[in-house]
């Protein structure tokens, strides 16, 4: 009774959807037009489509890139302030807060930065060694993904920084105090005792990192629209703008069906550990 509420709310706002847009990738929907059943068909026309599969390949990319680099710089990050954890307390609160910046606002922080011309922070910077130095970060098909793959790495390392952070400050304090009187150095003790011990927080910290690349659309919306000529759009993208700018709403959800699979995906080994875990 008490949680009847919430599965009621669930169901409206989760699970009606989900399955409505699980029944509508089986329709040819254009605009208005009478829905046509079509079966498999929006997934046939999905995977035959030349500018479906450049965008799974640019998914791919974009997912791994940003889950990889904020990964690791945060879990660096953690073994190093671990070492001085009150005086690097600043250090980390400024890195974590970049986590809390919605993806809308660090889209048009980026905007700014990455600008084409010389008023752009990063043109104007490079500009120092070398004198009018301009380039379009987002507008060059071959700078763009790797632009935004950094930008949404830049917000990304907070969290990893912390759950990493988190893992090592939870290791008994016999078992590095008994490595130091043992004679071993810093990078010793990083290597074979923070490492092996925070990897709890890693894992955590790369399946979440993972969704949110898996999902991520503001800041792609802001930054680059899914250009230049597609080389920044992601599955979540072309269903947007499959679904909203081109009314083909059940090819659309044909597409965000295959990105819940892709979800499940990266989500199941996680939920099957947590699970395995409290059992």
């Amino acid at each position: 009774m008490l949680i009847a509420p919430v599965l009621i709310l669930f169901g409206i706002a989760v699970v009606y959807p989900l399955i409505e847009t699980i029944r509508l990738s089986f329709f040819d929907i254009k605009g208005l037009g009478k829905p046509k059943y079509t079966e498999f068909g929006n997934y046939i026309r999905l995977f035959s489509d030349p500018g479906f599969r450049s965008t799974l390949t640019t998914t791919l990319i974009f997912t791994v890139g940003t889950a990889a680099i904020s990964v690791t710089l945060g879990w660096i990050l953690a073994m190093l302030c671990a070492f001085a954890p009150r005086e690097t307390l600043p250090f980390r609160v400024m890195i974590f807060v970049t986590f809390g910046i919605s993806e809308a606002v660090s889209g048009y922080i980026w905007i700014n930065i990455l600008r084409p011309d010389s008023a752009g922070l990063l043109n104007s910077v490079i500009g120092i060694f070398s004198p009018g130095f301009t380039h379009p970060w987002l507008g060059d098909a071959n700078t763009a993904l790797a632009s935004l793959i950094f930008v949404v790495a830049w917000s990304g390392v907070g969290l990893p920084l912390m759950l990493c952070f988190a893992a090592v400050q939870s290791i008994p304090k016999s078992v590095l105090e008994a490595a130091y009187m043992d004679g071993a150095k810093p990078l010793s003790i990083m290597r074979h005792i923070m490492v092996p011990l925070s990897l709890p927080g890693v894992r955590v910290a790369i399946f979440i990192n993972l969704l949110g690349a898996l999902r991520a659309f503001d800041i792609i919306y802001v930054l680059t629209g899914g250009g230049p000529v597609r080389a920044t759009e992601t599955v979540g993208f072309f269903m947007y703008r499959e679904s909203m700018t081109q009314f083909k709403l059940g090819y659309g959800a044909a597409a965000t069906v295959v990105l819940l699979v892709a979800v499940l995906i990266v989500s199941t080994p996680a939920i099957m550990q947590r699970t395995a875990g409290a059992k």
